[in-house]
């Protein structure tokens, strides 16, 4: 296939090279775990078994690596196994600085694991680009950034982030799961690693659990995270892997959608009396907005709102729609909110009012008019 930067036919080509006989235009499910030896024996870039390479796993890699522009790419059973690796893959004795606002499994790691693992870890502001500076200890060997961050939806500067972090001779892993490869690249801005919970935007349904580390090139570190990834066998199956690559054709038509809704959504929320403020980088109003416009090519499909009022006051607007389902997670077809806080648990630091919204594909002016009756 010719070259393309259109992700639109990346999305819908690249990785559909398949190895069955058929010559059928969608790629085929192989469930094998072992795979017959040539007469000779095993031989170097034969399959053996399916936790170390899997036909169907190969491709959904390189379908990922083409999204994100990356060389390589390690695929997992979830997005906190891939991360898990991440962060394993940096040397006993280092520092990981991650963001204040972060998705909590992702903190939670940390604070379960960090000293089974012998790293140490700290917060910063990642917005604040002294701050990111002053953060970097001489042992701090990663950085992970989100951007937009959840659930407050900052925006970091990755460009200059990721530079400053270079040059202090630290990597940097850019959670990308609410951007999206469909409105970011950190790869394109200097990211060394991007993760993703493919379980999100990219696989669309609410219907898989899936993550991946794209790199921006094999190095000892990626290499690690491979190691990981086949040894401990942290791995996503065949049918897994195969309906998530079949998500991802249509993943951008998507996306393009999400932004559309979202971008509605988040200009009819600041309209309404019962919303102390809205929290979306597409609204002049977001402190980061010129930021997100010059790296983003679309704004996301995430909203965050304050409600004017308590918790429970925000628990009793999620329970009024009809439309807008009540569930944790994001990034699917339909529309799905809640109170933050009560999902996080006790140590949870986000506002007490704060609910996140995903915002689906339904019609935008059947997803206002529920809106309108919740927040009455």
């Amino acid at each position: 296939m010719k070259s393309t930067k259109n992700i639109e036919t990346i999305a819908i080509h690249s990785g559909s090279k398949h190895w069955s006989g058929s010559r059928g235009i969608a790629s085929p499910m192989e469930p094998a775990t072992t795979y017959e030896h040539d007469i000779t024996g095993y031989q170097e870039g034969d399959f053996i078994y399916s936790r170390y390479e899997n036909p169907n796993r190969l491709q959904l890699e390189q379908l990922l690596c083409s999204l994100e522009q990356g060389e390589a790419c390690a695929s997992f059973s979830s997005g906190v196994a891939a991360l898990t690796a991440m962060f394993m893959s940096v040397p006993k004795g280092a520092h990981v600085l991650i963001p204040e606002d972060m998705y909590h499994g992702s903190r939670s790691l940390l604070e379960t694991f960090a000293n089974q693992w012998g790293i140490s870890y700290s917060s910063v502001d990642t917005t604040n680009l002294e701050a990111f500076v002053e953060a970097i200890q001489p042992e701090t060997k990663l950085a992970l950034l989100e951007s937009p961050s959840n659930p407050l939806l900052l925006i970091t500067d990755l460009e200059k982030t990721i530079h400053v972090a270079h040059q202090k001779g630290v990597s940097v892993c850019v959670d990308n799961t609410f951007s999206t490869p469909f409105n970011t690249n950190p790869i394109v801005y200097g990211a060394d690693f991007v993760m993703h919970s493919t379980s999100k935007f990219l696989g669309g349904h609410s219907d898989i659990i899936g993550g991946a580390i794209i790199t921006a090139k094999t190095d000892a570190q990626f290499d690690a995270i491979r190691i990981i990834q086949r040894k401990q066998g942290s791995v996503p199956s065949p049918f897994d892997c195969w309906l998530l690559a079949r998500s991802i054709r249509s993943f951008p038509h998507r996306m393009r959608m999400h932004n559309q809704n979202a971008w509605e959504i988040a200009q009819f929320l600041i309209t309404q009396d019962s919303v102390e403020k809205v929290f979306y980088p597409g609204l002049p109003s977001h402190k980061d907005h010129e930021i997100a416009a010059a790296q983003m090519k679309g704004f996301g499909g995430m909203v965050s709102l304050l409600i004017d009022g308590d918790g429970n006051r925000a628990l009793e607007i999620v329970g009024r729609t009809k439309i807008i389902r009540r569930a944790t997670s994001l990034g699917g077809i339909e529309s799905l909110w809640e109170h933050r806080r009560s999902s996080e648990g006790e140590h949870s630091t986000t506002p007490e009012n704060l609910i996140r919204f995903s915002v689906g594909l339904e019609h935008v002016k059947d997803l206002a008019e529920d809106l309108a009756q919740a927040l009455k």
